[in-house]
């Protein structure tokens, strides 16, 4: 069968159910075999880089660069990234031409040592990458030690199995595209932990000048995830989000109304700033930018790490 299309992707499991969901996808659009579709694996930098925190390494970009220059180069036609990974700012000759549905936005946790956050031990030790995350345990649970945890979903898992930490926290949407939403202790609430930007979605990025895919890609993907991830995505280029500072940003659609809600927080959670917009989903990029420009004026200086 002739390939229509070469879809890029990292080779994690996740990354990986990510790719197969947009193949599924694509073959109903097309009302083909999922064989036309061919799912190539590409090495990044961020995958190989488990020894320190990614704003140590080099940020976002980590986990897309060498799937960006495959498709510069014409090794494939699409890549396939989970939202949050991608920088605000793409390189020239690729765009993000859509969004498949948003699944959960909200975080899990995996608890081996108690069934909630707020009811682990005094002291206990607590996996997570992610400067958002570890900025809001510490809010909630200062007493907690926060240790990094990296690598992919399994081995995050098993290392809270085994003991060598008491919890983590993982994207709920992840574990549920790779089937293992029974590893679920808890689901934390929006509330107490807002969501990074981006999480929970799949993006598809595409060359510009690819008007038919870029159709057929449009076909498949979720018009109102693409409103909210505008906002969000807006958000984090104001505040130059850049895996340097804890932040989080959520909007949500109805109808032709769109509902932002931002946060940024000291990396030892012991101050953070929020803002909220609402306005027509037209209006998504410039209302992420208000909320941010919002947050710039009420917080230190200080606080925001450029």
């Amino acid at each position: 069968m002739t390939v229509r299309l070469k879809i890029g992707t990292r080779g994690s499991p996740l990354a990986l159910a990510q790719a197969y969901e947009t193949r599924r996808r694509l073959a109903a659009h097309f009302k083909t075999s999922e064989d036309a579709f061919e799912i190539c694996i590409i090495k990044v930098m961020g995958d190989e880089i488990l020894d320190r925190a990614l704003s140590e390494a080099g940020g976002k970009g980590l986990f897309t660069r060498e799937l960006d220059q495959a498709q510069l180069d014409g090794q494939v036609d699409i890549c396939v990234h989970s939202a949050k990974d991608l920088p605000t700012l793409l390189p020239e000759g690729l765009i993000v031409a859509g969004y498949l549905p948003r699944e959960d936005v909200r975080d899990a946790f995996i608890g081996g040592a108690a069934p909630t956050l707020m009811e682990l031990p005094q002291g206990a030790r607590v996996g997570s990458a992610s400067l958002r995350r570890q900025a809001m345990i510490r809010r909630l649970r200062p007493d907690l030690q926060i240790e990094l945890l990296r690598g992919n979903v399994q081995t995050r898992l098993n290392k809270v199995a085994s003991g060598e930490f008491a919890a983590t926290l993982l994207a709920l949407a992840g574990l549920r595209r790779l089937g293992l939403a029974d590893k679920v202790t808890s689901v934390l609430t929006l509330d107490e932990f807002p969501p990074a930007c981006g999480q929970g979605a799949i993006a598809i990025t595409a060359r510009p000048q690819d008007k038919q895919l870029l159709e057929d890609i449009a076909a498949i993907c979720d018009p109102a995830t693409g409103y909210a991830l505008n906002a969000e995505r807006a958000f984090l280029h104001v505040l130059d989000g850049s895996c340097r500072t804890p932040i989080a940003g959520h909007a949500t659609v109805s109808g032709d109304q769109l509902k932002f809600y931002g946060l940024v927080l000291r990396k030892d959670g012991s101050e953070s700033y929020d803002a909220r917009v609402e306005g027509p989903v037209a209006n998504a990029a410039a209302l992420g930018e208000e909320a941010a420009r919002k947050i710039l004026a009420a917080a230190p200086s200080d606080i925001l790490a450029f």
